[in-house]
């Protein structure tokens, strides 16, 4: 079942920063620099942690990551130019 996450870091070097937005982007949206929208089975979010972890300098760097249910991402509230990513439309040809 799809796991939908809120994924968010603080990277202090640039070329560290730009392999890991690559990473996530790869995964989800980004809603803004450093936040990111994944869906990704619940066996897929381990191995992504762990990547990204690999990637980061754990004393300098920071990575989050929020499991939102269901209930929670319908009641999200969004204010100005953002937008919350839309379900993904998937293509069936018979």
């Amino acid at each position: 079942m799809a796991l939908t996450v809120v994924a968010a870091y603080d990277i202090s070097e640039d070329d560290r920063r730009a392999k890991i937005a690559a990473l996530l982007q790869r995964w989800g949206t980004r809603l803004q620099y450093s936040v990111y929208v994944c869906t990704l089975e619940e066996a897929e979010l381990a191995p992504l942690v762990e990547r990204v972890t690999g990637m980061m300098d754990l004393k300098k760097d920071s990575f989050v990551v929020f499991r939102q249910c269901a209930t929670c991402w319908d009641k999200i509230t969004v204010v100005g130019q953002s937008s919350p990513r839309a379900e993904p439309l998937y293509w069936a040809v018979l």
